[in-house]
This record gives C-alpha cells, sequence and structure tokens, in this order.
C-alpha cells in the first residue's frame, strides 16, 4: 500500500482530528478550491505535506502567511530565505506544470531553471513516488490560499550565490532515485523508512555533512551540528544513540517533544514536533521507531554511558542565601548564585525540574549528559518554545533579545558549568569563546570559513593559469624558432 493510502486510511489519526479542529494554519475550508480539484486527492496532498513539514520552512515567523515564504533558514554560507510556494501566479508556484512542480521537489530545479539550495531537502524528497508528488500538486494548487507576496530574495556571498554551481553539486551528490521497499524487511519497518527517510528527511539535520556540505552517507544519522544546536545521534546504537531508550520513550518524544528522563525538544526539532510530528498517527510513529532500531548503530568512542544516564539531583541552596547580605549583587557572580537567580524558580533547587516535567529534571537530560554542550547553550540564549498536544512549553530565552534581563557570555558558561558539574557530565567544561559561537549562529564549516579568501584565490589560480598558458606558448614558440634555424643550418 502507498504510504498516501496509509495515512488517508487513517481516519482516527492525528491529522484527521487536526482537520476536525480547523486549524487556522491548515484548515481547508478557508481556502477556496477550484471547481476539478478532487476532495481527497488534495486532502491526502494536505497529509503528505504535513509529514513533510513544509509548513516550518515556508512560512516566516511572527504572523507570516502560510506557504508565503520568507522564513530565513541561518545556514553557514549566509541566510537562505524560502521561497513563496502558494498557487500564486504572481509570486508562487501557480504556474507550474505537474513536472515542474516534481522537479523542484525531485532535483531542486524551479520552473526557470535556476537551481535551488539543497536547505530545501530534495536531496530526501527525491525519493517521493510519483502518486505522491501528485497529490502534493493537488493539494499546493487546490487546497492552499495563493499569496501574492513575494519572498525576499537569497543573496548569499560569492561563490556560494551562483546558483549554477549547484548543477555540479548536483552531479556529485545528488542521488535521484524513488524509494523501493527492502524485501529484507517488513512493511512497517519500510514505510517507517519512507517516513524518516524522505517525508520528515530527518537525515537532513542529523547526518554529518563533509566539506562540500553534502551528507556523509557513512554516518548516517550520526548526530550534526545544525547551527547553535546540535542534531544528536538517532541510531540504534545503545550508548551514543537511542537504543536504550524504551519504544513508548521515542513515541512520546516525536510527538509531544518530551520524553521524561531522556530528552526534550528545542529549536529546530521543537518545530518540527510542533508542526508535523504531532499530527502524525501513532502507527505512523510506530514505524519510524521500528526503522530507527534498525539502523546501523554508530559509537563515539570517547562516550561510556548514554547521555541521558549522567547526573543526579543536588542542592547548594542553603550555602547561597542570606551569606552575603551586604552584597547582594555580588553573589551572583558565580554559576552557582545565577542557577539560583535565574534557573531554580522553574527547574527546583535541587535541578529535578517541575513535576510534571514541563520544566525538564537537568540531570538524567540529554542536553547536559552529551559532550557536546550545544543544546544547553542554545537553550539559554535562545529559550524553548513549542505547541504540541494543546500544552505550550515556553522557557525564556537569555540572550540579546530577551524580554527578560539577558545574561553575558561569561554569565551563560558560568552558569552551564555550574549545571554540567552538578547535575550532567562533569567532564563537558564549556568555555566564554563557546557562548561567542552559538551566539553567533554555532561553529562555521570550513568551506564558509574558506569564503574570504576564495575570490583573491580565484583571482591568483587565474592569473597562475594564464601565466602558464603564455609561459607555455613562449617555449612553443622558441622551439618552433629553432627548430627552424636548425633546418636552414642543414641546408647551408
Amino acid at each position: 500500500m502507498r504510504i498516501a493510502d496509509r495515512i488517508a486510511d487513517r481516519t482516527k489519526s492525528g491529522f484527521a482530528a487536526l482537520l476536525m479542529m480547523g486549524a487556522a494554519q491548515f484548515a481547508f475550508a478557508q481556502v477556496p478550491r477550484t471547481i476539478d480539484a478532487d476532495p481527497a486527492l488534495v486532502a491526502r496532498g494536505h497529509q503528505l505535506a504535513v509529514a513533510a513539514d513544509c509548513m516550518a520552512c515556508h512560512t516566516a515567523v511572527n504572523g507570516g502567511k502560510p506557504f508565503a515564504g520568507g522564513y530565513g533558514i541561518a545556514s553557514p554560507m549566509g541566510t537562505i530565505y524560502s521561497s513563496n510556494i502558494t498557487p500564486s501566479k504572481k509570486a508562487g508556484i501557480g504556474s507550474y506544470t505537474e513536472a515542474q512542480f516534481a522537479r523542484a521537489l525531485r532535483e531542486g530545479v524551479r520552473a526557470d531553471g535556476a537551481h535551488l539550495y539543497p536547505a530545501m531537502p530534495y536531496t530526501s524528497y527525491t525519493g517521493l513516488s510519483d502518486d505522491d508528488v501528485h497529490a502534493l500538486y493537488a493539494y499546493f494548487m487546490h487546497g492552499v490560499a495563493p499569496v501574492d507576496e513575494s519572498a525576499p530574495q537569497t543573496k548569499l556571498p560569492f561563490p556560494f550565490g551562483v546558483r549554477a554551481s549547484m548543477a555540479l553539486w548536483n552531479t556529485l551528490y545528488l542521488r535521484e532515485r524513488r524509494f523501493e521497499p527492502d524485501p529484507n524487511h517488513d512493511a512497517q519497518w519500510n514505510h517507517g523508512a519512507y517516513l524518516a527517510n524522505v517525508l520528515a528527511h530527518c537525515s537532513a539535520c542529523h547526518t554529518p555533512r563533509n566539506f562540500m556540505m553534502a551528507e556523509d552517507a557513512k554516518q548516517d544519522l550520526g548526530g550534526a551540528q545544525l547551527g547553535p544546536w546540535y542534531a544528536p545521534n538517532i541510531t540504534s546504537d545503545a550508548v551514543s544513540g537511542i537504543g536504550a531508550w524504551s519504544d513508548a520513550e521515542l513515541v512520546s518524544y516525536l510527538k509531544t517533544g518530551r520524553a521524561p528522563g531522556k530528552n526534550q525538544a528545542a529549536g529546530p526539532m521543537a518545530e518540527a514536533v510542533q508542526n508535523s510530528l504531532q499530527y502524525l498517527s501513532d502507527d505512523d510513529l510506530a514505524a519510524i521507531v521500528v526503522y530507527l532500531r534498525g539502523t546501523k548503530p554508530i559509537r563515539d568512542a570517547r562516550e561510556t554511558k548514554p547521555a541521558f544516564a549522567h547526573g543526579a539531583s543536588a542542592s547548594v541552596e542553603t550555602g547561597l542565601r542570606g551569606m552575603q547580605p551586604s552584597n547582594a549583587n555580588g553573589t551572583l557572580s558565580t554559576g552557582a548564585a545565577l542557577f539560583s537567580g535565574y534557573c531554580a524558580s522553574c527547574h527546583r533547587v535541587d535541578g529535578t525540574g517541575s513535576p510534571s516535567q514541563a520544566y525538564p529534571s537537568l540531570s538524567a537530560n540529554t542536553a547536559t549528559g552529551s559532550l557536546n554542550p550545544s543544546n544547553l547553550i542554545a537553550a539559554m540564549l535562545y529559550g524553548v518554545d513549542r505547541e504540541a498536544g494543546g500544552q505550550h512549553v515556553l522557557m525564556p530565552n537569555f540572550g540579546e533579545d530577551s524580554y527578560v534581563q539577558p545574561l553575558g557570555d561569561d554569565q551563560i558558561a558560568s552558569i552551564a558549568n555550574y549545571v554540567l558539574a552538578q547535575y550532567g557530565n562533569a567532564d563537558v567544561h564549556v568555555s566564554v569563546e563557546d557562548v561567542v559561537e552559538a551566539r553567533n549562529g554555532g561553529p562555521r564549516p570550513l568551506l564558509a570559513r574558506l569564503q574570504p579568501v576564495m575570490v583573491p584565490g580565484i583571482i591568483v589560480a587565474a592569473l597562475l593559469v594564464i601565466g602558464l598558458v603564455v609561459a607555455f606558448v613562449r617555449r612553443a614558440r622558441r622551439r618552433a624558432l629553432a627548430s627552424v634555424a636548425t633546418i636552414k643550418t642543414e641546408k647551408v
């Protein structure tokens, strides 16, 4: 059975519930449809679009219109703005034929022939079946309201701004092929593989990238830096991956964004849960779990136990209160004092979190037990904001745009190191430089760091080539003249 048919048949799924609730951002009733649109096909396309999380990237924050684009994706090469994919013929994809729509999805090439950047996960969507592309086309043409407003243009620095260069990148790294069920696995595993690898494009975030920013297939789902956030290892390994999680914990995490005693979704993963994963049926989520459990395990040799197995509850509160009444402000100079002032009211003085774990425990937590402290730092700088299952989880950020008092880089580092020492992996240390890097968007890959010298490098290389050509021509000319002179001498 096709994946879309599987989804469509589950009338009691989260998708059906969503439609009945009439959520504004997805509701069909508010969107005019042409008479020739097949309602069942449009509905199936809508369900696929939710599973593919199209809304997250193609809707601008702070009141952007659904699918009108303008969401700024902070890539290491610069900000990439998502395009308008409403059926507007003026600013969107309303003039696209189905073949052009399919080419954009699977090959990353727009109707005008320009190349898309792989921030649009066409390297995953290339696996979409013809039937699913057809359903998606029906939805975007007949189930989405047209918006006649153009999205901001992406302007990356040279040479990344040369879209034509993506043709070579695609030749090297795009494996254009449709998903084919693996006969060595059952239907549930294959269903999960299609959801995880194609529609939900998990590898786009969880797989590290090589020098040319293509996914490293040898480290598939092995964990990757995503700007200031870290998308963890989700392979079947029991130490570095999700092998020690129960099925119920994995399903809970995908559906609600949290699994008490393990992890809570923030950053890009919170967006995936909020806009997509929470609406998948339990059968869909169970299939993803089955697939992940069957992935090749990838182990970090430095890890001896799972990240969630670090730490224990502890409190130093009694040593802080009232000890320096004449210098109250000065008490907030240590990690312990800063934690008490800014964090303990939600996470409790002993780090155990709230009873419901809406404010999670700081021990038995992958954000504090991981060898990579990026998510701990980013949570403080950027906060946590997600809505799932009718519950809104909000942690205020303490970065520059904080509506509470912003914290400095040294203060963030002090809190992080206190939390790591008290509740998490005490072997990990956060420096002020780590915080500065996260505040500036996260580690920059080598290719991005080389960008400032690329133009002079290209000029120097071009001059060297020209010089070599000139030298070769001169040498050939001298040889020719010498040869003529020898012939003349011999004749004489």
